[in-house]
């Protein structure tokens, strides 16, 4: 018994529709590998920072320096000042230059939150260019 299997064309027809099946693969490869990955990006435990050990930057001619005492006052150089003065202080001090840099130190018992609160009122008064001053690595007490 023979079948012909011949139809009598000698080329093949050319398909032109896109072959999916391996970009959905990659895809779900790919979604999968996220899905997985994402939780751990995250992180949601506490932290004790460390001191910093980056090299020493050059110290400008005049510096402004903010800092946020224990009773969690503020200071502005030498001099108090409330929070609610620190805008007009620091046009005083850097003459109403909003990109003079403004160092920002704080004590140790100063919590994250009062830190963050003085940050707030540096933006608020239209200082972005902050620097935190910490102790050298070597410094630490």
């Amino acid at each position: 018994m023979a079948v012909r299997l011949h139809h009598g064309e000698d080329d093949l027809a050319e398909n032109h529709d896109i072959n999916v099946t391996p970009f959905i693969d990659v895809m779900l490869v790919l979604l999968i590998i996220f899905m997985v990955a994402a939780p751990l990006a995250t992180v949601d435990m506490p932290v004790d920072l460390p001191t910093s050990t980056a090299p020493r930057q050059p110290r400008p001619d005049r510096p402004i320096f903010l800092t946020l005492k224990s009773d969690l006052s503020l200071a502005l150089g030498d001099t108090a000042v409330t929070r609610e003065g620190l805008a007009a202080a620091l046009d005083a001090a850097t003459g109403a230059d909003k990109d003079k840099r403004v160092f920002v130190r704080a004590a140790r018992t100063v919590d994250y939150g009062a830190l963050m609160e003085a940050m707030n009122a540096l933006r608020a008064a239209g200082y972005l260019k902050v620097a935190l001053v910490g102790l050298e690595a070597g410094d630490a007490k």
